[in-house]
């Protein structure tokens, strides 16, 4: 396998030589510094191969910028800490105890990217492009502390880390796809049967990918060691446990659902209707994990959604109505959800018996408020 891929490795790999000077970056190299980077601050810059356009770069920070992120820890939070005077990406994905949390090393280097790495969108900005790739298959567990020099530097939606949880399950089951190994080739994916995903493809036999991944395995290891390790502790102490996938639900795919969705307030109305509008329509797109297209990889220059169903009922549920409620009602009626949430938290129905649907609507506690959708609120 000899596809060139951009940077070269030996560049990532001069980028985690800890003590390296200044200067010995390899020659023709572009480097930039980190903003309010202790390296850079310090007049050191940060290795960082220049994979956007300067401008582009500046325009992307400067976003991170104005949004001023404040510094507190929360699921979905995209973090840059300091470690052997490197910065590198975290993306946070759950408070495991205490201080003690859990996430998926993130990077910035996309050409590298295999089917376990999940490539952040324009939808997910701002974020710090130097992190805009998650390592779904390199989990550490840290905690905040003053020697990480923490900064929080982007956030994803509820919806983006539910599929970043669903990708790293496919990780920790060692899920095959019939996907073909091209190092390099960046494409949506199906992923869990209910979401989608921009990620890479498998790695395959003498995959330079290989070497990549174990360099920032490396890393999260080294970065989760030094955090559990007292500064005044012999180098004679057992390393920690490295951080290990969740166990599967017994309750199959909908407990995945759940699980992916986490337990931190999904019941939330609003929460509830990102889950909803992510889970049953998503499903009707992607076509559910029982079709042949779940391992095929979809370009986004061919359209390939099929033409949503016409709404025939409008649906407004009650405050507090959770995710599991909604679902086993529509299930029960057939119902298809084709859009929303619209203006007031309007949903749009197709069910294919609407008068009988709008019967069992009014009557349901859940809802607010029902209607035909030809009717004017």
């Amino acid at each position: 396998m000899t596809t060139d891929l951009w940077p070269p490795l030996s560049v990532i790999r001069h980028a985690f030589e800890t003590g390296a000077p200044p200067g010995d970056a390899p020659p023709g190299v572009a480097t930039v510094a980190m903003p309010h980077s202790s390296s850079a601050s310090a007049g050191t810059p940060v290795v960082s191969d220049l994979l956007l356009p300067l401008t582009e770069l500046a325009r992307r920070r400067e976003a991170v910028a104005r949004r001023a992120f404040t510094a507190r820890w929360a699921p979905g939070r995209l973090v840059s800490v300091v470690h052997d005077g490197r910065l590198l990406g975290v993306l946070l994905d759950r408070c495991i105890h205490g201080d003690l949390w859990q996430g998926w090393m993130a990077a910035g280097e996309p050409d590298w990217a295999s089917d376990f790495d999940v490539l952040l969108e324009p939808d997910d900005e701002p974020f710090e492009p130097m992190f805009g790739v998650v390592q779904a298959w390199n989990m550490l567990t840290l905690e905040p502390s003053p020697q990480l020099a923490a900064r929080v530097l982007g956030e994803v939606s509820a919806t983006r880390l539910a599929a970043i949880r669903a990708v790293h399950d496919e990780w920790a089951a060692h899920a095959a796809s019939a996907i073909s190994p091209e190092p390099g080739r960046i494409a949506l994916r199906a992923v869990g049967g209910a979401f989608s995903v921009l990620s890479g493809t498998p790695l395959g036999p003498q995959d330079p990918r290989t070497d990549y991944q174990a360099l920032y395995r490396d890393a999260g290891l080294q970065l989760g060691r030094a955090l559990a390790q007292p500064q005044d502790e012999t180098p004679a102490a057992p390393p920690p446990s490295p951080a290990r996938p969740l166990p599967r639900p017994e309750d199959g795919w909908w407990g995945s659902i759940r699980r992916w969705f986490g337990a931190e307030g999904w019941a939330r109305p609003a929460f509830a209707a990102v889950a909803l509008f992510a889970v049953i329509q998503n499903v009707g797109l992607i076509g559910g994990r029982s079709t042949a297209e779940d391992d095929e990889v979809r370009f986004r220059a061919v359209p390939v959604a099929p033409v949503a169903a016409q709404a025939n009922l409008v649906v407004r549920w009650k405050d507090g109505v959770r995710i599991d409620e909604a679902d086993r009602l529509l299930r029960s009626m057939s119902a298809e959800v084709v859009g929303g949430p619209g203006p007031n938290g309007v949903w749009r129905l197709h069910v294919a018996d609407p008068v009988g649907g709008l019967s069992v609507l009014a009557s349901s506690p859940l809802v607010a408020s029902a209607r035909p959708a030809s009717e004017q609120p």
